[in-house]
């Protein structure tokens, strides 16, 4: 008898229809776990049945969820949003082939040959990833982002278009229009436009929500499309949508073989036999090793370089959905996994160590492509190449870490290309919704985003209270403390220092800083006229 081999046979999930197959041997369930497991998980395949049919699964919001519609729109609820979905990739499709072919040109009569996509999170982190990981030499536009709004960033993209910039398409993403880092995106791409001579909207194309302000702003402007997003395909699961579609085709990707993979992982991982459906036998090895509690974190170590943004995708995925403070009866439960991830085999020479001899916090995916490359490699010793030097690597680490009682499973690809992209999105798209109907929260809403930007908003006013107070009485050295009480928000005094600083460091902001020996008591002025 071979334990590890028995055990190996007894456990893999092979999906040869997807050229995938999932190894959870490297567990350590008990014995009994699926039985104990198998009525929740039914639960699960009956409340991803409902989602699939139209029922409210965003409960907070009053919104269905459709993100499996996308790639399968004759699943939709009705006619009218399977007829929207289809007119919207044919939609895509037209207007990349028309970009393509210069039937759509820039003034000036050269063919688009760069494009800048504008947006944040679920319109960035998609689109990024699909982009890096299938992205070749020969694609017919080369693709940059605005995915945050840091001025020196975005300065970095402009002055890599600068000289191309007559020839750059750009797409602004938002679904309300009013995301406020892809609003400051759009304005400074507007702006740099300007400073070039060009007209912003001859370059200008949206994908928002019909009669967001961005769609209005498009329309009055004349920009060149407009494409849709609906409210109930959320953002971190819009990657199959124009959201992601529409840079994909641009920059030249197989959007069909895309859609055509999670159409393909969307029926697999419908099977009701939980030993059988890989997103099921995710989401139980997740429950499992967190405790269904998230007592460890998910290490993603993708043994392929197309591959290195595959974890910070998942970062949004897993944990917008899953970091849930309560649960859907009200109960306070702080649900969440913490995802991170590099690639191999650069992570053997960062974090293996730790993740082999230190804390042992974690569980890992391996994720494993058996196709090294296009053609014949170099054997660079005899018998051996480079591939085989990766594929050992990995085998190497998994190894190394189970002798240390660490746990993993492996996720193997046959190859990696549009389909396969297709395939592991819809996988972990799956896994996620199997897994948040195991613990019981709604994996489709994000308060502590709108938290956040809630908070955001109301440091901003305050800042424009600190600049009011300064230009009242111009050249007048204030303390951070000083000022905040003036303003009747002595409680707001650390938030106040902090703006005052970054307004000082910045020349054009109209404040200046007195630095104090002690740097809490260094006062700030506002310039005089």
């Amino acid at each position: 008898m071979n334990g590890k081999w028995d055990r190996y046979t007894e456990y893999l999930c092979d999906c040869p229809e997807l050229g995938l197959a999932l190894d959870i041997s490297g567990m350590d369930f008990p014995d009994g776990f699926f039985a104990a497991m198998e009525p929740a998980m039914q639960r699960a395949f009956a409340a991803m049945a409902d989602l699939e049919r139209g029922s409210i699964a965003n409960p907070d919001e009053q919104r269905m969820v459709g993100h499996y519609w996308l790639r399968n729109p004759a699943l939709a609820p009705d006619a009218a949003m399977a007829a929207e979905i289809e007119f919207a990739l044919r939609g895509v499709k037209e207007f990349a082939a028309a970009i393509h072919s210069g039937e759509i040109l820039p003034p000036g009569g050269r063919r688009f040959s760069r494009l800048l996509v504008v947006g944040i999170g679920g319109s960035a982190l998609g689109p990024q990833f699909v982009a890096d990981a299938l992205g070749t030499a020969r694609d017919p536009m080369r693709t940059h982002f605005f995915d945050n709004t840091d001025p020196d960033g975005m300065d970095r993209v402009l002055a890599e278009l600068g000289p191309v910039l007559s020839e750059t398409l750009t797409l602004v993403i938002s679904k309300s229009g009013s995301t406020p880092e892809t609003r400051n995106g759009m304005l400074e791409a507007k702006e740099a436009y300007r400073r070039a001579g060009l007209e912003f909207a001859r370059h200008a194309v949206a994908v928002t929500g019909a009669g967001s302000g961005l769609d209005r702003t498009a329309e009055a402007e004349k920009w060149l499309a407009r494409f849709p997003m609906w409210d109930w395909v959320g953002g971190r699961t819009s990657v199959t949508s124009a959201v992601g579609l529409l840079p994909a085709a641009l920059q030249g990707i197989d959007i069909d073989a895309l859609l055509d993979g999670a159409r393909a992982c969307d029926e697999a991982t419908r099977r009701s036999q939980t030993r059988a459906n890989p997103a099921a036998l995710l989401s139980l090895m997740w429950h499992h090793a967190t405790n269904g509690r998230g007592e460890k974190d998910m290490v993603v170590l993708p043994y392929k370089d197309r591959l290195l943004l595959f974890s910070r995708y998942l970062q949004q995925l897993s944990m917008e959905s899953i970091g849930k403070e309560f649960d859907l009866a009200g109960n306070r439960v702080n649900q969440g996994i913490a995802v991170y991830g590099n690639k191999g085999s650069t992570d053997q020479h960062a974090y293996v160590q730790q993740l082999r001899e230190g804390v042992n916090n974690f569980f890992a995916t391996f994720i494993e492509v058996l196709t090294d490359r296009s053609g014949s490699s170099l054997e660079i010793e005899p018998g051996v190449t480079s591939g085989d030097y990766l594929a050992g690597f990995l085998a190497g680490t998994r190894k190394a870490l189970a002798e240390n009682g660490r746990q993993s499973l492996t996720i193997t690809v046959e190859t990696l290309d549009a389909r396969t992209v297709g395939i592991l999105i819809a996988l972990y798209e799956r896994a996620v919704g199997f897994y948040a109907s195991l613990v019981g929260i709604n994996a489709y809403h994000q308060p502590g985003v709108e938290a956040g930007k809630k908070a955001a908003g109301k440091v901003l006013a305050l800042q424009a209270e600190l600049v009011g107070h300064l230009r009242l009485h111009p050249g007048i050295p204030f303390t951070a403390a000083q000022l905040a009480a003036a303003l009747g928000k002595a409680e707001e005094t650390e938030a106040a220092f902090r703006i005052l600083r970054h307004l000082a460091a910045n020349s054009d902001r109209g404040v200046i800083m007195d630095r104090a020996d002690r740097l809490w008591e260094s006062r700030f002025r506002g310039v005089a006229g």
